[in-house]
């Protein structure tokens, strides 16, 4: 064991080339993961072909590095245009763009980055101290667990949602109809198709997600276009630019500490919900199929219900910003446990680097530890590596995003607008799509109307077609019988946790309106 961690150390820290892999692949992880509907899954996939010509090593370590940034990076698009770089950040995208709206959008992102790094670290020590431990634990889930970690997470997105809890219900309610719409794994009819093929694979969430936020925005922002300050009045961060102040402090110090400052403060002072995050990251990330997005979503329900503070969740929160992005990155690592522990994907990214494993003549499973110790070992550093990367060149995109200010309002929003085009016929080249989220666009506008708010919609688009399987699953094996859904320790356990999660915000809102 030691000769084999002597021999990773040696090959991924002191070879110039794993370093050089390392950072060209966090620059094209970040300025991929910023475009609006170009996704770290499509970034990996890309890359694929490339790693036919690379060592094992050097092509894990980009992919792990890869996809680090451009998890990030979703949250610039989030922070500056209120388009959800991915699904998890849709979850505190509320929180991020009201900083902006306040001239402090370094703020978000230095929250956003620094819960980033240091979930992904955190995730990489639990993957290297408990990754074969973890996997077995995944092992446990049934159909019956699952569904009730899913209705968690649907939960979730109404609990952390600003405003009425039955306007969240609503938009939740609105989402899982959506989901509705085309085949499913358990149905042999489509529905609610309308004589459209394109729907039978149901409506695809990126252009949705899209549509909701972003397009929403900019018809929100066009309509009042001659009645509220344009972006490039937005104060700067703010920077002691006095005299007596060196060059280095002025030009490097302050920018520094006006980024990391108050993020780093957070942490320091709250290492309790620091761990919490990383845990729950770390824990819905192993699990096959769950991923790092519910894990951002029942990491900010877990930060506001602990939180003195509620009421600021989703007004603009660095507390929520850093507890989910921890748990958003924390995940990352977990997802590659039930892929080297059992050669079983985690998500879509974890199933390429399954591929890209074989494609090497590398079998994944529980006999990589012992075949191949230096290999893995290795993995364990470059998600280290890929994180302190991931801090550097997340610090430039930042500043760099900060330009966008700069850009008046009547040329930003035609700008977002085909951003939006271009992310929504990305995914799969489909006009079909640009439809759907012009669709989503419009309906988002007249849903924060109404003051509904749009998290629970896109999170019920995402899990309702899971939810569904998962319970008519469970009910045509138990025949009707609704016991099955309790008579496991960790399903009564979960079962349990979302009857008192629902008890309590009943209760809660009962209160604050008395």
């Amino acid at each position: 064991m030691i000769e084999a961690i002597y021999e990773a150390l040696q090959l991924v820290l002191f070879s110039p080339s794993i370093w050089l892999v390392i950072l060209l692949s966090a620059v094209y992880g970040i300025f991929l993961g910023a475009i609006p509907g170009l996704t770290a899954t499509m970034a990996v996939a890309l890359f694929v072909p490339i790693t036919y010509w690379m060592d094992p090593i050097p092509a894990l370590a980009a992919i792990a590095t890869m996809t680090a940034c451009a998890i990030f990076a979703g949250d610039i698009p989030t922070t500056l245009l209120r388009i959800p770089g991915t699904p998890a950040s849709a979850a505190y995208v509320d929180d991020a763009y009201a900083f902006t709206q306040r001239g402090e959008a370094g703020k978000a992102l230095g929250a956003a980055l620094t819960g980033s790094v240091f979930g992904g670290l955190f995730g990489a020590i639990i993957l290297m101290l408990l990754g074969q431990q973890l996997a077995r634990v995944a092992t446990m889930f049934s159909v019956v667990e699952y569904f009730w970690l899913y209705l968690l997470g649907l939960s979730s997105a109404v609990v952390v949602s600003r405003g009425p809890v039955l306007k969240a219900l609503l938009g939740l309610l609105i989402g899982l109809l959506l989901a509705t719409v085309g085949l499913s794994a358990v149905h042999t009819e489509a529905r609610f198709t309308f004589g459209f093929p394109q729907l039978y694979q149901g409506i695809s969430f990126i252009p949705a997600m899209i549509g909701l936020f972003g397009l929403s925005e900019v018809i929100r922002n066009a309509i009042n276009l001659g009645n509220q300050p344009s972006l490039d009045s937005l104060p700067d961060e703010k920077t002691d630019q006095s005299g007596r102040d060196t060059f280095f402090r002025r030009r490097i110090m302050n920018p520094i500490l006006g980024v990391f400052k108050k993020p780093f403060e957070l942490l320091a002072s709250r290492k309790r919900d620091f761990f919490r995050s990383g845990i729950i990251g770390s824990v819905i990330g192993m699990l096959p199929g769950a991923g790092a997005d519910m894990g951002s979503w029942i990491s900010l329900a877990a930060s506001k219900r602990s939180s003195s503070n509620p009421d600021q969740y989703g007004k603009g929160s660095l507390k929520g910003i850093t507890d989910a992005t921890t748990a958003n990155n924390s995940a990352l690592a977990g997802t590659w446990i039930p892929a080297l522990v059992f050669g079983i994907p985690g998500d879509s990214i974890t199933a390429i680097v399954i591929g890209v494993l074989l494609m090497k003549n590398l079998n994944p499973g529980p006999d990589i530890f012992i075949d191949q110790p230096v290999l893995v070992y290795s993995i364990y550093l470059a998600f280290i590596l890929a994180n302190i990367a991931l801090l550097v060149v997340g610090y430039v995109a930042i500043k760099t995003g900060r330009f966008v200010f700069k850009i008046p309002q009547k040329v930003l929003l035609p700008l977002i607008l085909i951003f939006c085009i271009i992310g929504s016929y990305a995914i799969q080249g489909s006009y079909f799509d640009v439809g759907i989220m012009l669709f989503m666009g419009f309906l988002g506008f007249v849903l924060e109307r109404w003051e509904i708010p749009l998290g629970p919609v896109v999170l019920g688009i995402i899990l309702g077609g899971p939810v569904e399987e998962r319970f008519i699953q469970t009910l045509t094996g138990s025949e009707g019988i609704i016991l099955p859904f309790f008579n496991r320790p960790i399903a009564a356990v979960l079962g349990v946790g979302f009857l008192i999660l629902w008890i309590w915000t009943t209760w809660r809102n009962i209160k604050k309106s008395n």
